[in-house]
């Protein structure tokens, strides 16, 4: 069966010296399964996954697997920087009965797309549960769409794509893949679903589940002016999330929202502060 549908990519609620914070967290994964996701990721970009130990990772991915008691669908980041590691965290993953595995590639060193391909290879082999391929080009090694389509004809149990390069050019040869593709760049949700992408992993979701909700089904419902609409909100908001490091705009929205979640892992800056109150204040008219 094909993977589709629209899933929350998860903060990570953070508590003191920016441990991960797990009550908070189950906080989180209540306000957006109750608000229509399909279900979550744990551990990915948005969960800022470099900040924390594997121990740290593994039991985010236990709690969440019991929050959801199978209410929904569970996909487990396993990126880190080494095959080791990656690993160790995807049996672990494994074990608390993740549904999917999400594999980015390795971040900090430079890598060429053969490397990356091993990589994969290997993190796919040693596993039995079915994985997604992680194209975050802005902070680990980017892959080419010729490598992500090699790879998903020849790894059984690589099933999936997770697109967030952002690149339009993606979207006609990506949909040609025997696989399920997931947009991970929300300004691309309707063009991708459009292209006949099959549905989204949205860090956004994790604050404004409720609209990346709507537009995806109002797509399916072929409602295309309402999801056109609803677009554009969603546009506005990106506009005014990316004027902050990700993910503090997804962060602080949710705070907004009433699920205070902790520290961030930079000290705000003076000119930061200003425009921090500006995107507070702007996101409770918006709401």
């Amino acid at each position: 069966m094909r993977l589709s549908g629209v899933f929350a990519a998860l903060i990570t609620p953070t508590g003191e010296y920016g441990a991960a914070d797990l009550p908070t967290l189950d906080r989180v994964v209540d306000f957006v399964m109750d608000r229509g996701m399909d279900g979550v990721v744990v551990g990915g970009g948005t969960g800022e996954y470099p900040h924390f130990t594997l121990a740290e990772r593994a039991s985010m991915i236990a709690q969440v697997s019991k929050r959801l008691d199978g209410s929904g669908i569970l996909i487990a980041s396993v990126g880190t920087s080494s095959i080791h590691t990656t690993l160790q965290l995807a049996h672990c993953a494994e074990d608390h009965g993740a549904s999917y595995l999400l594999v980015p590639m390795p971040y900090f060193f430079n890598y060429n797309q053969d490397d990356l391909a091993a990589f994969c290879e290997q993190v796919c082999e040693s596993v039995s549960t079915p994985c997604l391929l992680y194209n975050l080009p802005s902070f680990t090694a980017g892959l080419t769409v010729e490598t992500m389509a090699r790879l998903v004809e020849s790894v059984p149990n690589l099933v999936g794509i997770k697109d967030s390069s952002g690149d339009e050019k993606n979207l006609e040869p990506l949909r040609r893949c025997p696989v399920s593709v997931m947009v991970g760049d929300d300004s691309l949700l309707l063009p991708a679903l459009n292209a006949g992408w099959d549905g989204v992993i949205s860090g956004i979701a994790c604050f404004a589940p409720d609209l990346v909700g709507s537009i995806y089904r109002a797509f399916r419902r072929g409602e295309m002016a309402d999801a056109v609409a609803q677009q554009r909100v969603l546009d506005e908001l990106i506009e005014k999330l990316v004027q902050m490091p990700i993910p503090w705009g997804v962060r602080i929205g949710l705070e907004v929202r009433g699920i205070p979640n902790g520290p961030l892992h930079q000290p705000v800056a003076e000119s930061r502060k200003a425009a921090i109150a500006d995107f507070e204040a702007w996101v409770q008219r918006w709401l």
